[in-house]
């Protein structure tokens, strides 16, 4: 029986070695084609293949068994669970209207709103307010349910007042405050950045402790400059790819 040809992966030296392994062995076996082999190759098969110890290998398919993606029998060897579910990573991508559409078919739950003092990290966003309005928001897949991101979002004192709750559990943030709050929107400023998940992202997201995460912060910009919105999301890394297009004009 031919095994399963799992895809390449160029590590990351400053990330754990076990982890990348796994998701991308996980990514290679989510997206696989319908005739694809249930085997996989062996320990030191993959180990040569992603250039790593087989030690660090069967950390990563300890993770993938755990996970319920692969069963492994002694003398018999590793296979794919034939009912792991299959899927596409989700992109980020750099448009308004794609924000507020990247979150189509997530379910939100509001974990918390309040008025909070302005934090430390974004002082500089908030010069001339002693507070902001915090919301934090849990997104999970509609289909499976599985938790996706956790975002908090801190919106000046004035526009959170017409912000109602229950429609970020229907909307993402930004088409609340542009198409329900009203808020003309300049700019969104995007910066994405790769993290170790804390306690409660671990947590929330249901993920090792110390797992790399996708950390996005978007500061929106009404057209008077000032800033309405900052939101910062963590974003399973097994989940997530963030892509860019500059056009040529």
């Amino acid at each position: 029986m031919t095994a399963f040809a799992p895809d390449s992966l160029v590590l990351n030296r400053k990330l754990p070695l076990w982890y990348q392994v796994s998701q991308s062995l996980r990514a290679s076996i989510l997206g696989r084609t319908p005739d694809a082999s249930l085997r996989l190759p062996t320990e030191e098969q993959l180990a040569a293949h992603y250039g790593v110890s087989v030690l660090t290998m069967r950390q990563a398919l300890k993770e993938l068994e755990e996970e319920g993606l692969i069963s492994r029998h002694r003398r018999r060897g590793t296979f794919i669970e034939p009912g792991a579910r299959r899927s596409t990573p989700r992109r980020l991508l750099g448009s308004i209207d794609a924000i507020v559409a990247q979150q189509s078919g997530e379910r939100t739950t509001v974990l918390g709103h309040g008025p909070e003092p302005v934090p430390g990290e974004l002082a500089e966003y908030f010069t001339d307010v002693a507070e902001v309005a915090t919301y934090r928001r849990l997104r999970s897949d509609g289909e499976s349910d599985e938790p996706t991101n956790w975002a908090e979002n801190a919106v000046r004192p004035e526009f959170a007042a017409a912000i109602d709750p229950a429609d970020l559990e229907r909307w993402p943030m930004t088409k609340v405050l542009r198409d329900v709050v009203g808020v003309r929107i300049s700019r969104i400023t995007d910066t994405v950045e790769a993290r170790l998940a804390d306690p409660e992202t671990a947590e929330l997201l249901r993920v090792p402790l110390l797992s790399p995460i996708l950390h996005y912060t978007g500061v929106t910009y009404a057209e008077d400059g000032r800033v309405v919105d900052v939101a910062r999301i963590r974003y399973r890394g097994d989940r997530f790819s963030f892509t860019v297009t500059v056009e040529a004009h």
